[in-house]
């Protein structure tokens, strides 16, 4: 037998890769693969990839070239890689570089310079870039520096990436300095993926270094990271999370590991409107308005403190109408932490022309492995339908099926079990419907948390749950985002947002602080429904993180 025959991947004609899941090299090929191809399907035995135009500009961005690409096809492939395949990737890679963006002697305008004559007429020929480049010779155009972002939006959509070398303000400038022992009497060190994560950003600080967005799992220290940008640029800072609670969570971090006084970190959500050097304000702030034909009062937030520094915390949940605000700032050093570069939207192109292009990537099974973050794993329960519900989903549209799949009683029972099973352990009960989760947080007797408790009240329960006084918490959506809950070593996942895949991966997150023991994440699907099919693509990112979800099928007569 030839010893290509017991090579992991098949890389077929359209650029789709099959990765053989029972093959010993399945591990490695997987990581190798990962940076350059997205996972599309999950089933047991073979994985299927896709290369991607995005994909490949976002390794060009972290350094790998299509030679490189072509290697780790050629290593792992069963048979020949395809010439096709291989044409277009070094074609499509190649793409990246070829438009530079750079400053010129007029400091409201820009030059886009073109390697090649052919793009060049192509370009000038695009009716939707008539009225933002002005052709000039050369290869050259010119663009007004407030279209800097609009163009690039632009320019990838016709498949163009463009390098941006132009250069960066620098903003106020703000010392600060780490603290070797921290206010709560720790000692604190940065770690050493942290600071690659950090200098993969900063780079040298020169053109073209100072924009992306970083990659690292939950509980793997991203605000840690964040903090080490602001450590290395000393300058005023735009903070910008998800919710009130994780506001606080970075002011907390700030004042507990950093020389940064509280009374000089400013709080712009909806109850405070305080501007100070480092400022921490939520993305649901900036993007009320009172009704949609109005502006965005709070936009003006971008413009105020000169700042040297934008943090975009979790950045796949980054609002669409603040991508409109971030074209028109791309003059900023702006930075997007996230465990997941996944949008439901589709707006990961977006994400790469206004925030950055990946910068850093590392798998969540390599932090595992060195016990940076908790070794976690992953149980999907099934169980049959509630029998008086059978004839109501047979005749319900899509979306009520999956409701009703969703609040399956049988959940409850399960619930109860597995509660029983981890009775020493800080618990969370998270779901997707507040009628499910109120009905559930009464049998079980835990407290909720909703997106309608009242900030005060929810941080009193976090509180509670961190100091071991409760140890079961019932959470909806909110749990999804950046809340710090470092004991909790289970989740158990009654219902999600359809086949939302960074929500599995957020909410997986929750448990994933290192710990003594083990984290045990269960997701609870009813089957035979469209709920099953959904859990399948929900579950795709964390397969391709080497995660493995154990079936099991429970019997209804065993929850009687």
């Amino acid at each position: 037998m030839n010893i290509s025959e017991f090579k992991p991947l098949i890389v077929q004609g359209d650029s789709s890769l099959l990765l053989d899941v029972h093959n010993p090299d399945f591990e490695s090929a997987r990581g190798d693969i990962s940076p350059f191809a997205e996972l599309e399907k999950s089933p047991e035995h073979m994985h299927t990839y896709k290369i991607t135009p995005l994909s490949l500009w976002n390794a060009a961005s972290a350094g790998i070239n299509h030679e490189k690409i072509s290697e780790i096809l050629d290593n792992y492939s069963r048979f020949p890689v395809p010439d096709n395949v291989k044409f277009t990737i070094k074609d499509i890679i190649s793409r990246y570089g070829k438009l530079n963006l750079d400053k010129t002697e007029d400091d409201m305008t820009l030059s886009l310079t073109v390697d090649s004559d052919m793009i060049y007429m192509e370009l000038s020929a695009q009716k939707s870039l008539k009225t933002l480049l002005r052709p000039v010779e050369n290869r050259m155009f010119l663009l007004k520096l407030l279209d800097r972002g609009i163009v690039k939006q632009e320019l990838l959509r016709l498949g163009y990436p463009v390098k941006d070398l132009a250069p960066l303000k620098d903003g106020d400038p703000y010392e600060f300095s780490f603290r070797e022992v921290t206010e709560s009497g720790r000692v604190f060190g940065i770690r050493d993926y942290q600071k690659e994560a950090c200098s993969s950003f900063v780079g040298n600080n020169l053109p073209g270094t100072g924009f992306g967005t970083l990659v690292l799992p939950c509980g793997a220290g991203k605000t840690i990271v964040g903090m080490s940008i602001m450590n290395k640029l000393q300058t005023n800072t735009l903070i910008l999370t998800t919710n009130v609670a994780a506001v606080h969570q970075w002011i907390d971090e700030l004042v507990d590991k950093t020389t940064i006084p509280r009374d000089e970190i400013g709080e712009y959500t909806g109850d405070k409107k305080i501007i100070k050097p480092i400022t921490v304000a939520t993305y649901q702030i900036l993007v009320w308005r009172k009704n949609k034909e109005s502006d965005f009062p709070h936009f003006d937030l971008f413009r105020t403190g000169n700042w040297g520094l934008i943090i975009y915390d979790e950045v796949h949940l980054l609002p669409a109408p603040v991508f409109k605000v971030t074209a028109e700032i791309q003059a900023v050093r702006r930075v997007g932490l996230t465990a997941t570069l996944i949008r439901e939207d589709g707006a990961e192109g977006d994400v790469f022309t206004l925030v950055g292009p990946k910068r850093f990537d590392v798998p969540w099974k390599q932090l595992e492995d060195k016990g940076w973050i908790a070794t976690a794993y992953c149980h999907e329960i099934r169980i049959d339908l509630y029998e008086d519900d059978k004839i109501k989903y047979a005749i319900a549209d899509k979306r009520s099926k999956f409701r009703i799949a969703s609040e399956n009683p049988w959940k409850v029972s399960i619930i109860k079990k597995l509660l029983e099973k981890h009775r020493d352990d800080q618990t969370l009960v998270i779901g997707q419907y507040v009628d499910q989760l109120v009905e559930i947080a009464k049998i079980i007797k835990a407290p909720i948390i909703t997106g309608k408790t009242a900030n005060p009240e929810r941080e009193q329960i976090f509180e509670k749950f961190k100091k071991g006084e409760v140890k079961v918490i019932v959470v909806s959506k909110v749990a999804n985002f950046a809340i710090n809950l470092p004991d909790a070593s289970v989740a158990i996942q009654v219902s999600g947002t359809f086949g939302s895949r960074q929500e599995e991966a957020q909410r997986l997150g929750r448990i994933l602080r290192p710990k003594e023991k083990d984290s045990q994440f269960y997701s609870i699907i009813t089957r035979h429904t469209t709920e099953e099919t959904f859990s399948a693509n929900r579950q795709k990112f964390l397969t391709e993180q080497g995660y493995k979800y154990n079936i099991e099928i429970w019997n209804t007569k065993d929850l009687m």
